[in-house]
């Protein structure tokens, strides 16, 4: 990485969502949603009003429009009667890649996830996705062994239900 690190700013204003939801509608689209910049701000004001979601955004330069996202909730750690945080997404401008901002949005999470007493960060992310996985095990990350991921699409059980 040449130059500055990257400036991650939390999103807790009007304003910093608003930046960040460019980036996120970006994410979106990169993911095969459309673009839709009004319901993307309106999702991430009201999950982050809810304190559902915490939003970080990175620049590379200070004053410079987003190029980078994160975002985490927090998750209620039952058996150790704590918290833990859950990096829900994360993304990069394709043009921004390989400078350092996904390792500073990365950072951002874990500080902030320990700054609120959280005793783990966990994250899910494409198993075929090499430079991402790198980036986690250099950051410390390591598999969970012995469990799997399930989902269950409501809207289609309800469905068969019927």
């Amino acid at each position: 990485m040449l130059g500055e690190p990257p400036v991650v700013t939390a999103c807790e204003t009007a304003e910093t969502l608003a930046a960040a939801s460019k980036v996120f509608d970006a994410y979106r689209c990169h993911y095969g949603q459309p673009a839709d910049a009004a319901q993307t701000l309106r999702w991430l004001t009201r999950m982050t009003e809810a304190g559902l979601l915490t939003v970080f955004t990175a620049a590379l330069e200070d004053g410079t429009e987003p190029v980078g996202l994160a975002t985490a909730h927090p998750v209620p750690a039952s058996l150790g009667a704590g918290l833990t945080w859950q990096l829900r997404d994360l993304y990069v401008d394709p043009r921004a890649r390989r400078r350092g901002v996904a390792r500073a949005l990365v950072t951002a999470v874990r500080r902030a996830g320990e700054a609120a007493g959280a005793s783990r960060l966990s994250l899910v992310t494409e198993v075929d996705n090499a430079g991402a996985l790198g980036l986690y095990e250099c950051l410390g990350f390591r598999p969970v062994t012995g469990f799997t991921t399930l989902s269950l699409d409501l809207a289609a059980a309800a469905a068969a239900e019927r």
